[in-house]
């Protein structure tokens, strides 16, 4: 089933909110594309420097922002000469170019010309990137966290010390678990501008069924992601490698790409497991979605990576659960937020192999118990994410960075 359709226009009466972004949009940034589709108490126009799959993401009015050409440097012709030709630091310092100041794209002039009211900045090492072009437009902006932006860089402390001017200019930051927030609040994030931003998910669009165990132990698992460290495919292959001796004709489907796609069928070769996994590729909604309705079991056993790359709450979980696919997962990032250990999934500690094998054996093993997790997991997205209540959040922070008063306190 594909995505709902477009909303009709915003009156033209409603403030005016730019999303601004690096590009739009990666295959992955399907929770984006939901939040930016479907607000209701804004308009919207996306802003971004480069455009990637138009097609499979239709929204209007995206415009891309121009790069500036450098000002030719003007001034003193000895020092101009030492920088270039002699030391080959070019071009110089901005002390000694006595230029206007400049910035790369033309992002001030184009938040003028759109009459932006409020600017929300999708990622936060793009808002260290478009914290001065924002100053110099002069409106307020929030920004929104999504995952691996919560550690990326924060190894260069020029680059934490820029982070927190933004933490200090926003009206407001966003991020889509509580851990991630956490995270923000340890990189020095004022408490009180931190909000939970939960992932948005059309339920309509991830029909549920409650899944039974199938005929002769032809099971069916699915994991979709990118092929990435954090997503714990390895830990995922060893303990497949426990459970197939019992059930030879289990079918493990990992959906998705990435820059491990080929260490991954190594091994999975290697360890013989050739027949029961299958790696087709990145999937669009409705073919995922077939999937789902063909699997058993989705699994997502995630970890802390080597430069702590960590999830917020993956996006394919909760489209897997809405549509009653329960879930093993790993007590990791903000996971333990939406999958309740016994209730609608269960949880095991990151890489560990045999421990995860352990949950998919008593899984399979209990008609019962699958049955009864995979009722309960679409109702918990329901609860927490479903895509009216998840909007209305957001447009709450909206209005609470134009305004400064929060809805729920008034103040």
């Amino acid at each position: 089933m594909p995505e709902p359709q477009l909303p009709t226009a915003a009156p033209a009466s409603l403030p005016h909110l730019v999303s601004l972004c690096g590009t739009w949009l990666k295959p992955e940034m399907q929770s984006l594309y939901r939040q930016v589709i479907h607000l209701r108490r804004y308009q919207n126009t996306v802003l971004t420097e480069q455009i990637q799959n138009a097609g499979r993401f239709p929204f209007e009015p995206v415009l891309l922002m121009e790069r500036q050409p450098r000002p030719r440097p003007k001034g003193n012709f000895i020092l101009r000469f030492w920088y270039k030709h002699i030391v080959k630091h070019w071009p110089p310092p901005r002390a000694i170019t006595r230029c206007a100041e400049f910035f790369p794209y033309n992002l001030p002039g184009l938040l003028r010309s759109c009459r932006t009211d409020l600017v929300h900045v999708y990622y936060g090492h793009k808002a260290v990137k478009y914290l001065d072009m924002i100053k110099a437009w002069g409106g307020p902006f929030l920004v929104s966290f999504h995952g691996v932006d919560v550690v990326k860089f924060t190894s260069d402390p020029a680059y934490v010390e820029n982070l927190q001017r933004v933490f200090t200019e926003a009206r407001l930051i966003l991020a889509r678990s509580q851990s991630l927030l956490d995270g923000l609040k340890a990189l020095g994030c004022p408490p009180e501008k931190l909000r939970l931003n939960y992932t948005p998910i059309p339920l309509d669009a991830f029909p549920a069924s409650v899944r039974t165990e199938p005929p002769n132990g032809s099971w069916r698992i699915v994991q979709a992601c990118r092929l990435i460290p954090k997503k714990g495919l390895f830990t995922t292959l060893e303990a497949l490698r426990l459970v197939v001796p019992h059930y030879p004709k289990l079918k493990f489907l990992l959906c998705g790409t990435g820059p491990i796609r080929n260490d991954f069928l190594k091994k999975r070769d290697a360890l013989g497991l050739t027949d029961n996994i299958e790696v087709p590729g990145w999937m669009d909604q409705p073919r995922l979605l077939s999937q789902y309705q063909r699997a058993h079991l989705f699994l997502h056993p995630s970890e802390l990576t080597d430069t702590s790359d960590q999830e917020g709450i993956p996006n394919s979980m909760l489209e897997a659960m809405a549509s009653g696919l329960p879930v093993i997962a790993t007590h990791h990032g903000g996971i333990p937020e939406a999958v309740t250990h016994g209730l609608d999934g269960l949880l095991v500690p990151e890489r560990s192999p045999q421990q995860l094998a352990e949950a998919i054996l008593t899984l399979l093993g209990d008609p019962a118990l699958l049955t009864r997790l995979s009722t309960a997991a679409p109702q918990t997205v329901r609860a927490r994410f479903g895509l009216e209540a998840s909007i209305s959040r957001l447009e709450d922070c909206y209005d609470e960075a134009l305004t400064g008063k929060s809805r729920e306190t008034g103040n």
